[in-house]
């Protein structure tokens, strides 16, 4: 089913293959910089669980095995990552907001 203009053309989005609620998703999703504020997180919540590993579990010489820490390590990242990427898109959020 397309939609027709006035002048009995399609759409743009229509001849994509794309409605217009997914097409102001996506442009919702890039005008708040998503992709790169999660990818900033990822980067930040590794960095914080390699130097946690590091400082508590390597250095110290811990007795238990380190593979016993890889999954409070992954849980330690994907939170500061989940975190990292949340306040990020807040930030963009209420400046883009402070311009209208």
């Amino acid at each position: 089913m397309a939609s027709e203009r006035p002048d009995g053309g399609e759409s743009a989005a229509d001849l994509d293959g794309v409605d217009d609620a997914a097409g102001g998703r996506a442009a919702f999703v890039a005008a708040l910089r998503v992709r790169r504020n999660a990818r900033w997180g990822l980067a930040a919540g590794l960095a914080l669980a390699l130097a946690a590993f590091v400082l508590f579990v390597a250095l110290p010489g811990s007795r238990r095995s380190p593979l016993l820490y890889v999954g409070l390590g992954f849980v330690l990242a994907m939170s500061t990552a989940g975190l990292v990427a949340f306040l990020l898109t807040l930030g963009r959020a209420v400046r883009l907001s402070r311009r209208l």
